[in-house]
């Protein structure tokens, strides 16, 4: 088994993705081949955060909730930039490493 990084097939995830802000930004910086050390590592810290926000998203509706908790106009109204902020917060202070490994793997095969 490989530990390598495909960098086609992230970007193809990247494809089929929501369009947002995020992965706009991402898929901008992977397809711009004059794209700096700086700004490659930036969009591979940015798509971690992007992969551990849903993630969280998804562990969110896993769980069972009140009535009260459902029908929370806060949650309903700022829940999603909840999740963005931890993730990005998450990937700034304790990274699961993708990013690195992402980085290297795509330096490695350009």
């Amino acid at each position: 088994m490989s530990n390598s990084i495909d960098s086609n097939n992230i970007y193809s995830s990247l494809v089929g993705a929501t369009n947002n802000s995020k992965t706009d930004s991402i898929k901008s910086t992977l397809n711009n081949s004059s794209s700096s050390d700086e700004d490659l590592m930036k969009a591979c810290k940015s798509f971690e955060s992007y992969l551990m926000e849903q993630v969280f998203k998804s562990m969110d509706s896993t769980v069972d909730k009140s009535e009260d908790e459902e029908n929370n106009d806060y949650m309903k109204q700022f829940g999603d930039m909840l999740y963005e902020k931890v993730a990005d917060d998450s990937t700034d202070t304790q990274s699961v490493g993708l990013a690195q490994m992402l980085y290297e793997s795509m330096k490695r095969n350009s």
